[in-house]
């Protein structure tokens, strides 16, 4: 079997009202994503999405006319352009949606075939009032969740404990609370101080008082000291590497005490085949590894498939902040958004490969020429 076309479909689906998303400066107006299709010469196409697979075309000679089961191959490939350019890891997705249909099996049997669901927390985006966010951790309660995670805007502290104080008090014990500090990396231009270390560690008791379950990119992503600080000294665990460019970074983490939650993105970080490495690291040394997976629905499988694959957790997670980000949005491209089941579950799919039907229809009704 040989590759015989990359194809790159992008699409953009207008955000009405925009959606605000806590790490970023800038209200989104619409959602843009890129659809890859690696289709070969027996008839079989795999689909990825995730980075935007801007300047790929530059590159697109070094897989053509290959076998796309070589991935080990195929990611050293990526690994040398993402030194010179972007993180390509989509194109990977599609060669693993290409074996598991090759081989009639889902991915995550592939990769271990440990779990067949995984329990998924609502991950809100947005900053909103205490009093919003009460509601909406009782909403995603009642939609099923068990677990949610909140933004924390650096810039103001105490509104953001505010947000938790409201959510953990009409949540009770019955929701896992997760914060996230978002300071691990910035948005293009974003050039604001990070907090330091000494008010990182405050925010950290107070959260841990109030039942946190951990605390995302508390300081940027090279400070592992202050990391295992805050991990052995504020009493919390602390997550991490969800925009890693390495594995090694991540494995360095882990040897330097710096998280116990590891969070590589499948498709924005370091791969498919690179997280199971970094994941199977992680598990060996009683570290938790549940991805970041803020992109859209074929991004989410290829996490989902990772961590079910190797038998990660405890939760992974699920982007969800209606009314502004919603399933539907998400996955406005695929026939079937991924929703959770009745006990706050991620399934995965029973059908070869990823398991994703692309619809047709939408991509080309919100195709960017």
């Amino acid at each position: 079997m040989k590759i015989t076309a990359i194809r790159l479909q992008r699409m953009r689906l207008p955000l009405v009202p925009p959606f605000r998303a806590a790490w970023d400066p800038v209200p989104r107006e619409a959602f843009d994503a890129t659809l890859v299709r690696v289709e070969t010469d027996e008839g079989v196409t795999g689909y990825g999405s995730g980075d935007t697979m801007d300047g790929f075309a530059a590159f697109e000679h070094l897989f053509l006319g290959r076998d796309p089961a070589r991935i080990a191959r195929h990611v050293r490939a990526l690994e040398t352009i993402g030194f010179h350019a972007s993180r390509y890891w989509p194109l990977e997705a599609a060669l693993w949606d290409i074996a598991g249909q090759v081989a009639g099996q889902p991915v995550a049997a592939l990769f271990g075939g440990a779990e067949q669901r995984i329990p998924a927390y609502a991950s809100f985006g947005e900053i909103k009032s205490p009093a919003q966010r009460a509601d909406a951790v009782i909403a995603a309660r009642e939609a099923g969740f068990r677990a949610v995670k909140i933004r924390i805007d650096r810039t103001d502290l105490a509104s953001g404990v505010a947000a938790v104080r409201a959510a953990r008090e009409a949540a009770g014990d019955q929701v896992e609370i997760m914060v996230d500090l978002n300071q691990g990396w910035r948005m293009p231009g974003d050039i604001s101080p990070a907090l330091d270390v000494t008010r990182v560690a405050a925010l950290a008791r107070e959260l841990r008082d109030l039942g946190v379950l951990w605390l995302e990119e508390p300081l940027p992503g090279d400070d592992a000291g202050g990391m295992r600080m805050l991990r052995e000294q504020a009493g919390i665990r602390v997550a991490g590497g969800e925009m890693a460019r390495t594995p090694a970074e991540l494995l360095d983490a882990i040897e330097a005490g710096a998280l116990d939650v590891v969070q590589p993105d499948a498709v924005l970080a370091v791969g498919m085949f690179r997280a199971r490495t970094v994941a199977e690291f992680a598990l060996l040394r009683h570290r938790w590894f549940t991805p970041h997976t803020w992109t859209n629905g074929l991004g989410l499988l290829a996490n989902l498939h990772v961590v079910a694959g190797v038998g990660g957790g405890p939760y992974l997670e699920f982007p969800y902040d209606p009314p502004g980000w919603t399933v539907d949005r998400r996955d406005f491209f695929l026939a079937d958004p991924l929703r959770i089941d009745a006990d706050g579950c991620l399934s995965v799919p029973e059908r070869p490969g990823l398991g994703a039907e692309i619809d047709e229809d939408a991509v080309r009704r919100w195709a960017v020429s």
